[in-house]
C-alpha cells in the first residue's frame, strides 16, 4: 500500500506576533512546527503501516529550504521517504494555488492508495487545501476523519467523518484522500533510531516549478485568486466590570440595572 501524506511546516501560533504598524507576522525567532492537524495524519499513515504489510510512507510539502525540518522529524517518526516542493515561483501562493503545485506534484509521483491531509493549518485555517486536491485530481474524499478502519482485500476504507454533534460512517473505494483531526490519534513522538539513522541518512527529493506540470498564471502570489488585505490583533474597546454585592441577587439586580443603563434590556 503506498500513502502520502501532505503536510505544513507553519510558525507555532503560541509565539507568534504581529507588526502593528506592517499588519504583517513578526516571523523572527518564532519556531516552526509541523501543522498539528497534518501530525495526526501523520501518526494514522503509521499506525497503518503498524497493523499491515507492504506499506510505504511519503511525505510531502511545500515550502522554503528550512522546511526540510519538518520532513526531517517526519522521517524521524516513520516515514519512508519526503518529497520538498521549493521554488520561488511558488511564493505567495493561496489555496487554490498551493493545491495546483501539490496536485501536480501527486500526479508525478503517480503511485498511491491513499492521500492524507491535516484537517486545516494552524496559520490560515481555511480547511481547502486537502478538498481541493482532492478535486483536481478527482479523487473521493473523506474529511474530518475521527476514526478510520482499512479492508486491504475489499480495497475499501471506512470512516468517521465527525460533525457538530455526531458523526456520519462513511465507505469509500481506494485511492481516496483523507483528512485528519486531532481526535483521530495521539501522534507518537520521534524514536532514537529514527533520528539518526532515518532522518540523519535520508535524501530529501527536491521538486521545483520546472519538474511539474503547472500553468504559472495559476500559482504563486500573482496566480492567487484571494490575498490577505490586513493582519491586526483585536483590540479591546473597554474593561469588563465586577459586580460587587453580598448575595447572587444583589448581583443581579447590580446587571439588570447595567443592561438597562446601556439599553440592551
Amino acid at each position: 500500500m503506498k500513502i502520502i501524506v501532505c503536510m505544513k511546516q507553519v510558525p507555532d501560533t503560541n509565539e507568534v506576533r504581529i507588526n502593528n504598524e506592517t499588519g504583517t507576522l513578526i516571523r523572527d525567532g518564532v519556531p516552526s512546527i509541523i501543522n498539528p492537524d497534518d501530525k495526526n495524519a501523520l501518526e494514522e499513515a503509521l499506525r497503518i503501516k503498524d497493523k499491515h504489510e507492504d506499506v510505504h510512507i511519503t511525505v510531502l510539502t511545500m515550502g522554503p529550504p528550512q522546511a526540510k525540518n519538518a520532513l526531517k522529524e517526519a522521517l524521524a517518526m516513520g516515514a519512508d521517504e519526503a518529497v520538498l516542493l521549493t521554488d520561488r515561483a511558488f511564493a505567495g501562493s493561496d489555496t487554490w494555488a498551493t493545491s495546483t503545485i501539490i496536485s501536480s506534484a501527486l500526479r508525478k509521483i503517480g503511485d498511491y492508495d491513499i492521500i492524507f491531509c491535516g484537517r486545516q493549518a494552524i496559520d490560515g485555517d481555511t480547511a481547502q487545501v486537502g478538498p481541493e486536491i482532492a478535486e483536481f485530481l478527482d479523487l473521493p474524499q473523506i474529511t474530518y476523519v475521527s476514526n478510520l478502519e482499512i479492508d486491504e482485500e475489499k480495497n475499501m476504507v471506512t470512516a468517521n467523518r465527525a460533525i457538530e454533534d455526531g458523526y456520519y460512517v462513511v465507505e469509500s473505494k481506494m485511492p481516496v484522500l483523507l483528512t485528519a483531526i486531532k481526535e483521530l490519534n495521539e501522534p507518537r513522538y520521534m524514536s532514537t533510531w529514527g533520528i539518526f539513522q532515518n532522518a540523519a541518512n535520508a535524501e530529501i527529493k527536491e521538486l521545483t516549478v520546472a519538474d511539474l506540470d503547472v500553468d504559472l498564471t495559476q500559482i504563486g502570489l500573482k496566480g492567487s485568486p484571494t490575498n490577505v488585505y490586513k493582519t491586526f490583533v483585536p483590540t479591546r474597546k473597554f474593561e469588563g466590570e465586577i459586580l460587587e454585592g453580598n448575595n447572587t441577587e444583589e448581583k443581579a439586580r447590580q446587571f439588570l440595572v447595567r443592561m438597562k443603563e446601556r439599553h440592551i434590556l
